[in-house]
């Protein structure tokens, strides 16, 4: 049995949204049932407000960097299983 949602939302983000699920080979109906049933499966709401995740920002990179020089520098130590990793934490 199918029920119908109805809802407003900005005529743009609509056309936009479709032409996405097009590409992909659904409609906007497929989408929100996909959307909807992992939401329900995991029942957490992923929400960005970041348009572009795919850039990360200046400060982030800055810091995957330091870490990498610190890590190169023998400044930092690995663990070889999670384990290991929550044994050391645990002695800290």
């Amino acid at each position: 049995m199918t029920a119908v949602i109805n809802f407003k939302i900005d005529k743009k983000i609509k056309t936009q949204a479709q032409k996405i699920a097009h590409a992909m080979g659904l409609n906007l109906s497929d989408v929100l049932n996909i959307y909807l049933r992992g939401f329900i499966k995991v029942k957490e709401l992923h929400i960005s407000l970041n348009e572009d995740e795919s850039n990360p920002s200046d400060k982030l990179l800055e810091a995957v960097k330091e870490a990498r020089k610190e890590f190169k520098g023998g400044k930092m130590k690995s663990c070889k299983s999670i384990d290991s990793l929550i044994t050391r934490l645990e002695k800290m």
